[in-house]
């Protein structure tokens, strides 16, 4: 599928399917905007993909909510030794550093664990993108909790030219369809094989179920062409 097409999906309110490339992680996630996301959308990437269910956010807004990597807090906490610190994840395997910062639930959920609940959490984080306040941060910390169900993800500073995972492909796609930086992405597992599903099942689950297919190699191309 084009470009265009997922930018087109995203715009809807539907799904795409994006793989990020074969020399990094080689998965495939569902990707929807958080503008819209409906608790039929979480109900969907948990049965259908099954991976963890995020919400990828850009660096900008995660500054201005106070938040950083997961990573960065725990290395920085004084209530953990060293001897412990030495858990942390420096580089993964696929080459990059985690985008995992904390998580967490609105304060109008009651476990935050439910397709609805997780649905409420993630729309409202995109109601707060969208929001003209100019201290988001102390809407940020009266509005939510931690730890809670929806990880955030936060997307690298220079997006595709520093990192080149979904956290920062969906945030890219986002902003080239004109919409809030913040997307609910799940990777698609394989209940068959128990590891990650296959570019091919990927392909085949798109075209059954009309969902664009978006390799991020051509987004990598266009970042470095703007």
């Amino acid at each position: 599928m084009s470009l265009q097409d997922a930018i087109s999906s995203l715009r809807k309110g539907n799904f795409i399917l994006l793989h990020d490339g074969s020399t990094r992680e080689n998965e495939v996630d569902m990707v929807v905007a958080a503008d819209f996301v409906t608790a039929e959308h979480v109900a969907r990437m948990r049965q259908d993909a099954g991976g963890l269910i995020c919400l990828s956010i850009n660096h900008t807004f995660a500054a201005s909510l106070g938040l950083t990597y997961m990573h960065d807090i725990l290395f920085n906490s004084q209530n953990i030794d060293m001897d412990s610190k030495r858990m942390i994840i420096g580089t993964a395997p696929y080459g990059d550093r985690p985008s995992f910062s904390i998580s967490i639930n609105h304060v109008n959920t009651f476990t935050g664990i439910t397709d609805r609940e997780r649905a409420f959490t993630i729309s409202e984080m995109a109601r707060l993108y969208k929001s003209g306040n100019q201290n988001k941060k102390d809407v940020f910390n009266s509005t939510f909790k931690t730890p809670g169900h929806v990880p955030l993800l936060i997307a690298s500073e220079g997006l595709l030219s520093n990192r080149l995972g979904h956290t920062e492909m969906s945030v890219y796609l986002a902003s080239l369809a004109g919409l809030s930086q913040v997307t609910a992405i799940c990777e698609m597992l394989d209940s068959e094989t128990y590891a990650a599903l296959s570019i091919e099942k990927a392909k085949k689950y798109a075209k059954e179920n009309t969902i664009p297919y978006f390799d991020g190699s051509e987004l990598v191309k266009l970042a470095k062409e703007h």
